[in-house]
């Protein structure tokens, strides 16, 4: 029998807290640091190129992306970067693990609202201690029934903990911004998928809108998520 929607899951970075937006920041300071040796686009297409190529040995997050960014800048410059530049990338990356955590509007409110009739869940990818910081930075971990990190969010990856940590794909919806990982994936194991565009969005989580799919709705906002959920039986 089917049990109507139990169960809702949130994403997190950009979802309930800003963090694109220091990686945008970064990526600027980036570029103005190696602009004697690369022009712009050209600079940003070979960091977007070793992000993606060092996330199956790094993972998602700002340590990755780091790393990425050295790497990148001992390329473009043929291994003559300034051991000055690599300190200061490093000194970019730390500070961005070091930032406080700003939420975005209706965040807590909105959990808050939807833990009163459903089991919430976080479930986030990227650096477990950089999450586990940022989780307990915002306040929002004890609201959570269940927070998972995981390395990579795939239909399987939904499917394993909406079935043990809720009552099946069916009965759940994943709530974020990222059309890739948040919406297409979670709909494809079979949940609905609740998109709540941030307005910037790393190239690697774009995807196609699914628009044909019963089961995918978007919201300008957290603040209209309750009232989403109540009308979902």
């Amino acid at each position: 029998m089917d049990k109507g929607l139990t169960t809702v899951g949130f994403d997190a970075d950009d979802t309930l807290w800003h963090n694109e937006r220091f990686f945008q920041l970064t990526q600027t300071y980036f570029a103005e640091l190696l602009a004697d040796h690369a022009e712009h686009d050209h600079l940003m297409e070979r960091l977007l190129a070793a992000e993606k190529r060092n996330i199956r040995h790094y993972g998602y997050g700002i340590k990755g992306f780091t790393l990425s960014m050295i790497e990148t800048a001992i390329e473009v410059t043929e291994d003559r970067v300034p051991a000055r530049i690599i300190r200061q990338l490093i000194d970019a990356g730390q500070e961005m693990l070091a930032h406080p955590i700003e939420l975005l509007p209706h965040a807590r409110d909105a959990i808050e609202a939807v833990a009163k009739t459903h089991r919430v869940l976080l479930i986030t990818k990227g650096d477990l201690i950089d999450q586990e910081r940022k989780l307990a930075q915002s306040g929002l971990g004890e609201l959570f029934d269940r927070v998972e990190i995981v390395s990579e969010k795939t239909p399987r990856t939904y499917e394993a903990i909406f079935s043990q940590h809720g009552d099946g794909p069916a009965a759940s919806m994943m709530v974020g911004n990222s059309m890739r990982s948040d919406v297409v994936a979670p709909i494809q194991a079979g949940c609905w998928g609740v998109h709540v565009p941030h307005g910037l969005v790393w190239e690697i989580e774009q995807a196609e809108t699914p628009t044909t799919s019963p089961r995918f709705r978007e919201l300008c906002d957290l603040g209209d998520l309750a009232a989403l959920v109540a009308e979902i039986p």
